[in-house]
């Protein structure tokens, strides 16, 4: 919210001298921080000049431009005229000046810039020869001095309704010396975007006495009559059962001059606070919202039906806002529209954000009738985001505005038009609906300061609550009844008002005190995993990254991932950063790989990069939207699992991928290009630093190639990931290098399993007993799920499993591998014989037998 300081004078007593940058701290302290500071951007003299002489000359290039002679004052004027000038100089003395704007002539008052002065943008004048004469200033346009974009022509004083005398200071006639502090208003604080309510904010802060403007105590309204134009609430589907508008004033004024120009003290105003002056008429209404908070629509009456409705869009609805965008309306939106009348209705508005050009404000504009409503913030909230549409309006309406401030709004309105435009105020008015009735809250003054550490006494309490426009009352002894004001509609109950106290009466008095660190219970397991699964991947030579999560159907096409997929299960999203990237990932590969082909287009030869993150799938997810409820509202545990189901579900997954070389070239060797295998040991090393087995078995799945890749399953049959080389096609489609291999897992179903390390006491000091065997089996089964036989089979005493030989061969029958390991035991309490640990063996053997047919070989 920008505050121009003179503005801001008008409501409260402002010092002269207040220095701007104390005042943006004091402003801070309570909760007001400074966003940016205009002060003057004008330096040097500019000054009134009278024109006495202006001729006009022709010159080669086709321009015309006028040689003037200005009255500038007695302390700037020249007493001579330019001995070079051809033209004889007036009586009087004066400066030349060229100008090539025509829209003055001799005897206008205008602005002079003289030499020394600096204008913004850095821009120092000075006297030059131009066109045949010494040009000592220049005349200024309004955008020359930061006044607006008008470089048509320059300033005649007489046509902003300003006068003065030749030298007089035009920097202090213009307010080009005044000051204008932007502020940052927090989204639950509506009411500061208004100047009465910064205007309160900085009387209770200096102590001052504060009228508000904005009260029907103090201001003048107009009772409803029955002859006000007809205004009817037709909404069929309000959200969460409240209606989108629930109060409305229109009043009436009639005879405006449509010639009537605003007048320059409100059109620097206007520009001050950073909107740009339009017409009489809307600048108005501009005004208004700025000075109490309440956004204002005038239509012109002429162009308007015989009522107005407020009601929701109609499905397939559309409207072309004042920025000329048609818009698909949304069942959701609230409308202002219009019945009879030539067209038979229209609509004429999106409520609380933006009107349409139907019924707009016109230069031929006599009569208008002036709105003034107050809407559900929720409503114009979600109408403004569907839309990507923000106003003035919509900002203050989502927020909160004063369900009071219609009445006394509109009629500020109305006297101003009167004023400036010649108007006349109909004694017609509308006032449908009403105020609700005010909170009430009762506050034991013993809990102010057992929360916010500061000792407020029961009057200061009074008086700072009293002080934000809210009335106390004394209940009994330390207790206070608050009625809150009612533009604090973010005040509803006791800790709410605790934190004005708090604000209004200083942050600086509430004392920073750090308090004692709760005893911690260390590292969750989840976070202990994600360290350790880190750290082994740093170790191997892998670089952790990060990708953006977003993806699109094109990527899991290059991934080869068919069309029933689960992975094709996006989320989309509604407001995408990019229209390229709509969808949210379900794998990490989707969007690792884009990291990869970066690094190697900027001239990496070998890649090998990890990414630890979530994804999320619309697999399992109702249809439509899920449940929402209002702020504030407890849910019961019905409504909770219907919102946890309508949740997508996320995953904490791993991935990484090794382009070109696995072992970089170096004194040891020529290096080593990357194979499946280095990531299928990878993620066999991930399960077991986690303490877990898992079964490793070939795969065909996408994007890996079908005859190098495998699968790891888990104890509980959940499948922990993938591994192995990329399809040829895959790499070819996204352009990464040949016999890129990569792996994904799925840390949450890792940690989902029982920890299989167990730590029964000390290590058994008797010695181990090793036994070796050769076993024969077909040559499809896995290693690995020979071994997890052998090794439930052995018993207990087995302490490790290790296999050291794979033959195939001529002396093998067809479709036979042989697998050679060797079995260490080791009792805790006893040294083992050669007999028992061959009956280990034999044991552990004879399961394989009979599960998988091995044969011992000789």
């Amino acid at each position: 919210m920008r505050v121009p300081l003179n503005w801001l004078a008008d409501y409260v007593d402002l010092p002269a001298t207040t220095d701007p940058h104390a005042l943006a701290a004091e402003f801070a302290a309570i909760g007001l921080e400074e966003e940016d500071f205009f002060g003057p951007e004008i330096t040097g003299p500019l000054v009134v000049g009278h024109v006495l002489e202006l001729v006009k000359e022709e010159h080669s290039n086709g321009k015309t431009v006028n040689w003037c002679r200005v009255d500038v004052g007695p302390e700037h004027n020249e007493d001579l005229d330019d001995p070079k000038d051809p033209q004889p100089g007036p009586e009087v003395p004066s400066r030349g000046i060229i100008c090539g704007a025509h829209n003055f002539v001799p005897g206008d008052l205008i602005v002079a810039c003289l030499p020394g002065a600096v204008l913004p943008g850095d821009f120092a004048i000075a006297a030059r020869k131009t066109y045949g004469h010494k040009s000592d200033g220049m005349i200024c346009s309004a955008k020359e001095l930061g006044l607006g974009e008008d470089h048509d022509g320059i300033i005649v004083l007489t046509d902003l309704g300003l006068s003065g005398e030749p030298g007089d200071d035009a920097i202090a006639l213009l307010g080009l010396d005044q000051v204008t502090l932007d502020v940052n208003v927090t989204p639950d604080r509506g009411y500061q975007l208004s100047m009465r309510g910064i205007a309160r904010e900085y009387a209770q802060m200096k102590d001052q006495s504060f009228t508000d403007i904005g009260s029907t105590a103090v201001a003048e309204v107009n009772a409803p009559t029955d002859d006000g134009f007809p205004v009817v609430f037709d909404d069929a589907n309000p959200i969460d059962g409240v209606v989108g508008c629930d109060q409305f004033t229109a009043l009436q004024v009639t005879g405006i001059d449509p010639t009537a120009s605003t007048p320059f003290w409100m059109q620097r105003r206007l520009q001050q606070a950073g909107m740009r002056p339009i017409s009489l008429t809307v600048d108005v209404t501009n005004y208004v919202m700025l000075e109490l908070g309440q956004p204002l629509h005038a239509y012109d009456t002429a162009l308007l039906g015989s009522e107005i409705v407020v009601r929701r869009a109609e499905v397939g609805e559309k409207f072309t806002t004042l920025d000329d965008v048609e818009r698909k309306l949304s069942p959701e939106d609230l409308l202002i529209t219009d019945r009879g009348g030539e067209s038979g209705g229209k609509i004429i508005g999106l409520a609380g954000v933006m009107g349409g050009a139907a019924v707009e404000v016109h230069a031929g504009t006599t009569e208008v009738v002036i709105e003034a409503a107050h809407f559900d913030p929720i409503s114009i909230a979600r109408t403004s985001r569907r839309h990507k549409l923000s106003s003035e309006a919509s900002r203050r309406f989502e927020r909160g505005v004063d369900p009071k401030l219609g009445p006394v709004a509109a009629r500020r309105c109305a006297d101003l038009l009167v004023e400036l435009a010649g108007g006349t105020l109909s004694p017609a008015t509308t006032q449908t609906g009403q105020a609700p009735e005010p909170t009430v809250i009762e506050l034991e003054v013993s809990r102010v300061g057992a929360l916010v550490g500061v000792d407020y006494s029961a009057a200061e309490v009074r008086e700072l609550l009293e002080g934000i426009g809210a009335t106390v009352d004394n209940v009994y002894d330390e207790t206070l009844s608050v009625t809150v004001p009612s533009w604090r509609t973010d005040i509803t109950d006791d800790v709410d008002l605790i934190e004005e106290v708090a604000r209004t009466g200083g942050y600086d008095r509430i004392p920073s005190i750090q308090p004692a660190a709760r005893a911690g219970k260390g590292l969750t397991v989840a976070q202990k995993t994600r360290r350790r699964v880190s750290n082994l991947l740093a170790a191997d030579g892998f670089t952790e990254v990060l990708s953006y999560p977003f993806t699109s159907d094109k990527r899991d096409d290059q991934l080869r991932l068919e069309a029933d997929d689960v992975r094709r299960a996006h989320i989309r999203l509604a407001n995408p950063m990019s229209e390229d990237l709509p969808l949210m990932r379900t794998n990490l590969l989707s969007t690792l790989v884009d990291l990869v082909a970066r690094n190697l287009g900027r001239g990496a030869k070998d890649v090998a990069l990890f990414e630890a993150g979530l994804v999320s799938t619309s697999a399992g997810l109702p249809e439509g939207p899920g449940p929402r409820h209002l702020p504030g509202y407890h849910p019961s545990d019905a409504e909770l699992e219907a919102i946890y189901a309508s949740v997508p579900a996320q995953t904490y997954r791993y991935a990484g991928i090794i382009a070109g070389n696995a072992e970089l070239t170096g004194v040891w060797g020529k290096g080593r290009k990357a194979e499946a295998t280095d990531v299928i040991d990878t993620v066999r090393r991930i399960a077991t630093v986690n303490g877990l087995e898992v079964t490793v078995e070939a795969d065909q799945i996408a994007p890996w190639h079908p005859g190098r890749a495998a699968k790891f399953v888990l104890a509980d049959g959940q499948i922990l990931g993938h591994a192995g080389e990329l399809h040829p096609k895959v790499c070819e489609n996204l352009g990464l290098p040949t016999r890129t291999v990569a792996f994904e897992i799925d840390l949450d179903a890792l940690l989902a399993q029982a920890d299989l390390r167990s730590w029964d006491g000390a290590l058994s000091t008797y010695p181990v007993s090793r036994q070796d065997v050769a076993l024969i089996v077909d040559a499809e089964l896995p290693t690995q799920t020979l071994a997890a036989t052998l090794r439930e089979g052995a018993g207990e005493e087995l302490e490790l499993l290790e296999t050291f030989d794979l033959y195939t061969g001529d002396q093998l029958p067809e479709g036979k591998k042989s697998l050679a390991f060797r079995l260490t035991f080791r009792a805790p309490d006893r040294t083992l014989k050669a007999d028992e640990a061959s009956a280990m063996r034999e044991a552990a053997t004879a399961l394989a037998a009979e599960r998988h047919g091995a044969e011992v070989r000789s």
